[in-house]
């Protein structure tokens, strides 16, 4: 199968975002990954490497800093 068409369990999404397989879990069981691809197995959702392409996760503890994301600038906020 080629690269690109291998399917991506927690551990590779995981690894993809930097975080722990527990943490990945989390969020999967939190609705807080994308959709799967393949969910025929119960229990064992699998990721398209496509599918993480441009996804960034949202909402609390995410980094905007480690992930290329410019943080807000105070001079942005229009406060004098």
């Amino acid at each position: 199968m080629a690269d690109d068409q291998r399917l991506w369990g927690y551990t590779e999404v995981a690894a993809h975002l930097g975080i722990s397989v527990g943490a990945a879990r989390s969020r999967g069981s939190r609705g807080s990954l994308p959709a799967p691809d393949d969910d025929s197995v119960p229990d064992r959702p699998r990721w398209k490497p496509a599918t993480f392409k441009g996804w960034k996760p949202v909402g609390r503890g995410f980094r905007s800093d480690l992930h290329g994301t410019p943080a807000p600038s105070p001079l942005d906020s229009g406060a004098s």
